[in-house]
C-alpha cells in the first residue's frame, strides 16, 4: 500500500503476457514444473471440452491428472475450487473471446460502412480533403482507398 499526498502523481503498470499454451513458451514451462503442469491441465480442459460439457471436461481433466501426477497433491486436496475456478476461467475465457470476435466484426462493418460512405462523397464530386473531413479520417487514408 501506499498513500499519495500530490493527487498529480500517477501510478502506471506494464504487463507482459504469456501464452502457455500447447507448444508456447517451452522454454519458460520447462524452468517451472508447476506452470508446465498447468499448462497440460488447461490444454486437456480444452481438448476435452469439444467433445463434452465443460464441467465434465473439467472432471475428466482433474481425474487424468492425478492418474498422471500432474498437480497431483494440489487436485488431490483442492478439487472442488480447482474445479469450480477451472470453469469459471474457461467461461471467462470463452466470452472474452466471443467479445473480440463480437468487436473484431463491428469493427469490419464499420469500415465497410466508412469505404462506401468515401464512395459515395466522392460520387457527388467531394475532394479527398473535404472527406477527410467529413468522415474524420486523415487524407491520405482517403486517397488510399479511392486508389
Amino acid at each position: 500500500m501506499y498513500t499519495v499526498k500530490d493527487k498529480s502523481y500517477k501510478l502506471e503498470l506494464e504487463a507482459t503476457m504469456l501464452n502457455i499454451n500447447g507448444a508456447h513458451n517451452r522454454k519458460l514451462k520447462e524452468a517451472c514444473r508447476t506452470l508446465k503442469e498447468y499448462a497440460i491441465y488447461t490444454d486437456k480442459i480444452r481438448k476435452y471440452a469439444e467433445k463434452m460439457s465443460l464441467e465434465d471436461a473439467v472432471e475428466r481433466a482433474i481425474c487424468e491428472c492425478i492418474e498422471e501426477g500432474i498437480l497431483e497433491e494440489f487436485l488431490k486436496k483442492h478439487r472442488a475450487e480447482a474445479k469450480a475456478m477451472s470453469i469459471f476461467e474457461y467461461d471467462q475465457e470463452k466470452h472474452l473471446r466471443m467479445e473480440r470476435e463480437e468487436a473484431w466484426e463491428e469493427g469490419r462493418r464499420e469500415g465497410e460502412e466508412n469505404t462506401k460512405r468515401i464512395f459515395k462523397l466522392s460520387l457527388m464530386g467531394k475532394t479527398s480533403k473535404e472527406i477527410a473531413e467529413v468522415c474524420g479520417i486523415p487524407e491520405e487514408k482517403v486517397k488510399q482507398i479511392l486508389e
